[in-house]
């Protein structure tokens, strides 16, 4: 083989060698930016799927942290890493029926106390409860007329409105299991007076 052909060939091995390193390149980039892309969109189902779960308020039981119709945001995840604390507001459905919309209360017994209504004052295991937060008097018991104590994955609720409000008190809530427990209400998106975050207690 002359010198001259010698020369060509190797030409030709450099270009396609640098063209491969081109490619090469280009995929890399590609992939790089698809793992990006991918990483993003993953963020966003689980924020969404997480963090964003909406549920229309229903009724005015919970005024006036809430109002009918006003659209809250649900932290499903939280309750994964911590457990529901008094004063908590959360979605559940009443026994977890699948048929009914979602119920929004405040948390006010905890697994394995016992809960007592009593002249309009609330008695956790014999302690009367101090609630950081404006409610309305407790003109019916309903189906609280003596001591309740919870299961060991049981809470006790109450809207804020009372008088106004169907929760624990009533036999078609009762108390709330914690697997019927949907999340906890975090933040109001629909405009109005109670857009933005939810005051749980003070």
């Amino acid at each position: 083989m002359g010198r001259r052909r010698k020369k060509r060939l190797f030409k030709r091995i450099r270009r396609k060698k640098f063209r491969l390193r081109i490619d090469l390149q280009k995929l890399f980039e590609i992939g790089k930016w698809g793992f990006k892309i991918g990483v993003v969109c993953l963020l966003a189902f689980v924020s969404v799927w997480y963090f964003g779960q909406q549920v229309s308020t229903v009724g005015d039981s919970m005024k006036p942290v809430l109002g009918n119709g006003d659209v809250v945001l649900v932290n499903r995840i939280i309750y994964n890493a911590t457990t529901p604390k008094r004063g908590d507001i959360i979605i559940f459905k009443p026994k977890g029926n699948e048929n009914v919309h979602y119920y929004t209360k405040r948390i006010i017994g905890l697994p394995g106390e016992t809960v007592e209504i009593m002249e309009n004052r609330i008695y956790i295991d014999g302690e009367k409860l101090e609630e950081g937060y404006e409610t309305t008097d407790i003109d019916d018991v309903g189906i609280v007329k003596e001591k309740v104590k919870l299961a060991g994955d049981e809470y006790f609720v109450l809207g804020d409105n009372r008088a106004s409000s169907e929760d624990s008190r009533n036999a078609d809530v009762g108390n709330v299991k914690r697997e019927y427990i949907y999340g906890k209400a975090w933040f109001v998106i629909s405009f109005g007076e109670h857009f933005g975050w939810i005051k749980h207690k003070e």
